[in-house]
């Protein structure tokens, strides 16, 4: 065979990639052929990596967002020496194997974020970039660059169609991205066929438009040296973005399915994979095969890699001699580390007060971030009205890049991504704010956080049909039980100022998942702790906030109807009528509890069971039982003032109470 060590390296990430593939008998083939020449130069040639030390803080990180293609990424880091066998790649796709159908963050050594969803990895790559301009800005010094590396992401036709991308790209254009360089894999062909079915646009114009700095390769399939030369040139770009357009074909080398959307997402089978490896100059008789050459190569590959690391720890060791303090406050970023009694510093609201919780938690999150400095947030052109952001934490913008307040402008898909890329790269803890009718665009986002348990905080304001004036499409009802049945997610919507500064409290030592906050734009009366339940109930998801002897009826109630509840409790009380008022902030975290606890606060022995909450009811008969009462909101809402929408769909303490009457005297 005639092939060079090279191109023999290559062609043997094709042929892995097509066994495992053919083995599992799914899979995407297409891609994988295509691309290796890229994967092959990006990782043999610029790729900053250490297979054994993963989690290396200065590593390069790589994003396949054309997740389909996993076999690639499979196959180079088992080739990169990483904790992926042989064994490991004839696993793919099965039952708990290292290998699944798409790559997963936190299942497999070397992949950095959970794609699959086209045009998530793009954004993500984005939150990356600005993740490492953040901590490069704060951590570096005019003689160390500790924190100085790339972030390299695999993108194709179809990420580029989805709308998620575009925002990600508009906004990493703008900010200057000069550490994020997207490869795109242009094979003009997606699932249905050749995109020229509607995919016609100039993306070199479009990128170019976004302010990113566009560079063609012409021919993706072998010329390994100008898809390195490429990046070389991309490296050197620093105030801008840059976007290698890559011609590939995709099913390289397969002589019946080459250039077609046949070879995209169904296996080569026996017969045409061996065909395949025959055009490849590689065995047709041999699976699962690398030779002693290629082993070879990728060991130099891989010491090479290593020996940066072991140069780059001489450095840190240098940086934490000359920095003790500022080498102390990295690794605090890097384990998110809570400061000893770092809780004092949250504000304790006093009784009779009246505030809206976004207002609140304007405070609370604010006394937060004077003890967190690596908490770090964007918003998605609305902080002045959803009060989510750090007063003395400056901004990060297109401008300004030493800021921990992320300008997002109007992007709430890629705002929810890239928050998760700054996650997934690591040493911070973002957070988002919008209104929360918009969760609806950023839920395929908070859907991943939730599958890679993240501790990304997504803050929505603006909570229930109390929005008035701007109608039935800012009122959101149906959304706060959507997301509540979204596993992995813990939603808390707190009931006054004091629930908002014990949320922030659990969220804070609970970094094991992603968090939605939902809170009111309209005023809430803070509730009187010594008279009724402490707010640190919390932290068990429910509690007992107001109580008396023998209740006849359990009252369960979230948000600003907690007040509502309490009231309704008293008057209630004042006809003799004994209840029992439980706040819900969460789900989710009630759910975490014991039965022993759960229990002491359900009391399931009692049969009168009412649930009041300005959303839909759908659900609500988990705790109140199919013959419970539940006062909610099973429509759309109305354009008016908050105080008559509220009145005109039943919630006044005179209303509540008399349908709670009613509905006792049954």
């Amino acid at each position: 065979m005639d092939l060079n060590i090279e191109q023999e390296s290559v062609n043997t990430i094709r042929t892995l990639s097509i066994d495992a593939i053919d083995k599992a008998n799914s899979g995407h083939p297409g891609l994988p052929l295509g691309a290796a020449p890229m994967a092959y130069a990006l990782w043999s040639k610029h790729m900053k990596f250490n297979p054994k030390n993963p989690e290396w803080l200065n590593r390069d990180r790589f994003v396949l967002s054309a997740g389909h293609g996993s076999a690639l990424l499979y196959s180079v880091l088992h080739l990169c020496g990483y904790d992926l066998s042989i064994e490991d790649l004839k696993n793919f796709r099965q039952w708990n194997s290292k290998t699944p159908g798409h790559p997963e963050f936190g299942h497999t050594a070397g992949v950095e974020t959970t794609t699959g969803p086209l045009g998530q990895g793009a954004a993500n790559a984005v939150g990356m970039a600005i993740a490492e301009k953040m901590l490069s800005n704060k951590f570096n010094t005019s003689d160390i660059k500790l924190i100085d590396h790339f972030t390299y992401c695999f993108v194709g036709d179809g990420c580029l169609m989805e709308g998620i991308s575009s925002e990600a790209a508009s906004i990493a254009g703008y900010m200057k991205l000069g550490k994020l360089i997207m490869l795109y894999d242009s094979n003009d062909i997606s699932l249905d066929g050749p995109t020229s079915l509607t995919f016609t646009e100039d993306v070199k114009k479009r990128y170019e438009s976004y302010g990113w700095h566009v560079i063609r390769v012409e021919d993706g399939d072998e010329d390994i040296e100008a898809i390195s030369e490429a990046i070389k040139i991309a490296k050197s770009v620093t105030d801008q973005p840059t976007m290698i357009i890559i011609k590939t074909t995709i099913g390289y080398g397969s002589p019946n399915k080459q250039g077609s959307e046949k070879s995209h997402g169904s296996p080569l089978g026996d017969v045409e994979t061996a065909l395949t490896k025959q055009n490849l100059k590689m065995d047709p008789e041999k699976k699962f095969y690398i030779s002693g050459h290629v082993k070879d190569n990728f060991k130099k590959v891989i010491d090479k890699a290593i020996s940066i690391n072991d140069e780059w720890d001489k450095k840190r060791i240098i940086y934490s001699e000359q920095y003790p303090e500022l080498y102390k406050e990295l690794i605090d970023y890097a384990e998110l580390k809570l400061p000893e009694n770092w809780s004092e510093v949250l504000p304790k609201f006093e009784k009779g007060g009246s505030l809206a919780t976004r207002v609140s938690n304007h405070k609370v999150m604010n006394a937060v971030g004077t003890k967190l400095p690596w908490l770090v947030g964007g918003d998605a052109d609305l902080s002045c009205s959803t009060k989510i952001f750090l007063k003395e934490g400056g901004y990060f913008d297109g401008l300004v890049q030493k800021g921990r307040n992320i300008r997002m402008g109007v992007r709430e898909h890629a705002m929810a991504a890239i928050a998760n890329g700054i996650s997934f790269h690591g040493s911070l803890r973002p957070f988002t704010s919008t209104f929360f009718s918009f969760v609806d665009y950023m839920r395929p986002s908070i859907r991943l956080a939730a599958l890679c348990k993240i501790p990304v905080i997504y803050i929505f304001t603006h909570d229930s049909i109390a929005v008035g004036e701007d109608g039935p499409t800012h009122q959101p009802v149906e959304q706060l039980m959507s997301v509540r049945s979204m596993p992995g997610v813990k939603v808390i919507r707190p009931g006054d100022a004091n629930e908002v500064s014990a949320a922030w409290k659990y969220m804070m030592e609970n970094a094991n998942s992603p968090y939605i906050l939902v809170l009111s734009r309209q005023d809430i009366q803070t509730v009187d702790r010594e008279k009724y339940g402490c707010a640190k109930g919390l932290e068990k998801g429910a509690y007992t906030i107001a109580d008396s002897d023998d209740p006849v009826a359990v009252i369960f109630a979230t948000g600003s109807e907690v007040n509502l509840a309490i009231e309704t409790y008293e008057k209630l009380k004042a006809d003799g009528i004994n209840t029992r008022v439980v706040s819900i902030p969460s789900w989710d975290i009630f759910e975490e509890q014991d039965c022993e606890y759960k229990r002491s606060v359900l009391l399931s022995d009692i049969q009168k069971r009412i649930s009041i909450e300005t959303g839909v009811t759908f659900g609500w008969c988990r705790y109140t039982g199919n013959k419970g009462l539940n006062i909610g909101v099973d429509q759309f809402g109305a354009s008016a003032p908050g105080d008559v929408v509220l009145d005109e769909y039943g919630f006044t303490v005179e209303k509540v109470y008399h349908r709670i009457k009613e509905y006792l005297n049954k």
